[in-house]
């Protein structure tokens, strides 16, 4: 009897075991694939039912296709309504929620980092063939004259005034594009919405644009950074509690003519594309802040990427150029672990 007994509590045992396994089990890693503002966004959750993780998916899918329909710099949207009104000289009166803090945003990004971050110049990346959604990456190089003549009507954030939820620009010219950072902002808004529905670890990774809170586990999340040859990894970094590591390249969008590549990421004092540098990535706790850095410093290229940083207030920045010299921060370096067998060249600079 005592024999039997204690054989019943040891199943118990192992079925309690068992039980406790699979809920652990049920309440790891889920991850989610949507395909919204032109790239694929993985939505990765860790720590709840599978049941919950699926609802704060479906929820923040709702919410990235709300903002690339209010956003969108070249289907009908509200944000091409309001570069119409600014073209014909009208004021607009901004009615959704999410647009009016892009616009507060851009224009203090723009202030901090002298205007080499610049949304308002939509008229020369549709010139340069970007306003499109299936890129072949063969296209002309626009005539020099055109792009010197948008250029030289000179479209800024300065040009723009805000009162409550009304619009004006000086100048017509200005056209935005937000493309190069509302992923970002989009983000913060997907980790608050996690947040708010009690969920405490996840990334969300919008094309290269990602954001983490919490951990994975015990463990720190471990965020590759992609080479910008497009192939491979080209560093890894750990990030928990609450990052950013946003990173700006010409590895997805990008024209080819005659064999040279142009990339997607346009200098507004020249209104060419930039050269020099093949990817940017910044780490921060603000998405919005990363995102936007991550192209002025682009712009910025090596001569003035650490000015440009510090007026930003960023803290960690690693660049990457023709060449595959990496150049970092001392901060970023401290954070950086490249493959062993693969190690790049690499140029720390001053301390941000």
């Amino acid at each position: 009897m005592r024999k039997r007994t204690a054989i019943l509590i040891l199943l118990a045992g192992l079925l309690l075991i068992l039980a406790l396994f699979l809920t652990v089990n049920r309440e790891q890693r889920f991850q989610q694939h949507r395909y919204v503002f032109g790239t694929w966004v993985d939505m990765t959750i860790w720590g709840v039912s599978e049941k919950r993780a699926h609802q704060a998916i479906n929820a923040i899918s709702t919410d990235f296709q709300t903002q690339h329909h209010q956003w969108h710099a070249w289907h009908s949207s509200p944000l091409t309504d309001l570069n119409q009104a600014i073209a014909t000289g009208q004021t607009w009166n901004v009615q959704q929620a999410s647009l009016l803090p892009l616009l507060v945003q851009a224009k203090r990004f723009s202030d901090q980092s002298d205007g080499l971050f610049n949304p308002a110049i939509g008229q020369l990346i549709a010139l340069w063939g970007f306003h499109q959604d299936d890129l072949d990456n063969h296209h002309a190089v626009p005539p020099a004259e055109k792009i010197a003549e948008l250029v030289a009507l000179a479209p800024s954030l300065d040009d723009i005034e805000i009162d409550g939820k009304q619009v004006t620009s000086r100048n017509r010219a200005v056209q935005f594009d937000f493309g190069a950072f509302a992923k970002g902002y989009a983000v913060d808004l997907a980790i608050d919405k996690l947040r708010s529905l009690g969920i405490h670890n996840a990334i969300i990774n919008a094309g290269g644009d990602l954001k983490a809170i919490g951990q994975k586990g015990e463990q720190p999340w471990l965020i590759g950074i992609r080479h910008p040859s497009g192939k491979g990894v080209l560093a890894a970094c750990s990030v928990s509690g609450e990052e950013s590591v946003m990173t700006s390249g010409d590895y997805e969008r990008f024209r080819e003519s005659e064999g040279v590549r142009y990339s997607h990421l346009l200098d507004p004092r020249t209104g060419w594309p930039v050269q020099g540098l093949t990817s940017v990535t910044v780490i921060d706790r603000s998405g919005v802040l990363a995102d936007a850095a991550s192209t002025a410093l682009s712009v910025a290229g090596l001569p003035d990427w650490h000015r440009i940083a510090r007026q930003m207030g960023i803290k960690y920045v690693m660049l990457v150029d023709d060449a595959e010299t990496v150049y970092m921060n001392p901060a970023m370096a401290a954070r950086i672990q490249f493959p062993s067998e693969k190690l790049p060249k690499i140029v720390v600079s001053e301390p941000l």
